[in-house]
């Protein structure tokens, strides 16, 4: 019987399904929130090379998405202005909606007051304090995307893939 694994992320959980035949495309409600839409995970047996700690930070994230978002983002990084603040501020926008990373209520406030056309230095010489210290540069960004969640936790419990399938 195949063993399937699916990652709920509300409950930051990797779940166990098991099922009576090879089955691909079934995706299961979370058994714990009822959340439709888990993640197919690729399972530990199924991974080529030895497992490392470092990997698992990416447990429970579409790495691919992630990757080919912050490709994007770089090659249209290449084609802006650094010197113009509203061209600086929709790279910042745009990172934030494709990786799904919240920057902060401060960052928002400095990203709408760059997206008016405000001088970048003066926002940064205004509200510096406000962001303790916090690197926003591409590549602190990037590392705060790849490892934005917490290590998932695995439920041990074994669940049917196909509850209401009736034995023949």
């Amino acid at each position: 019987m195949p063993i399937y694994e699916f990652f709920c992320q509300p409950c930051n959980t990797i779940f166990n399904f098991y099922s009576k035949r090879i089955d691909t495309l079934t995706t299961p409600r979370c058994p714990s929130c009822g959340q439709d839409g888990l993640q197919r995970q690729v399972s530990l047996f199924a991974t080529i090379g030895k497992a490392t700690e470092e990997d698992d930070q990416f447990a429970g994230l579409d790495e691919n998405k992630m990757e080919q978002a912050l490709e994007s983002l770089m090659r249209e990084s290449s084609g802006i202005n650094e010197d113009d603040p509203r061209q600086m501020a929709g790279l910042m926008r745009k990172f934030s909606e494709r990786t799904g990373i919240n920057l902060g209520e401060n960052m928002e406030e400095a990203i709408a007051r760059m997206e008016r056309g405000e001088d970048p230095e003066q926002i940064e010489q205004e509200m510096g304090d406000m962001f303790d210290g916090d690197d926003f540069s591409f590549e602190a960004l990037k590392k705060k995307a790849l490892s934005k969640s917490a290590r998932p936790r695995h439920d041990e419990t074994l669940y049917d893939l196909h509850p209401d399938e009736v034995e023949k």
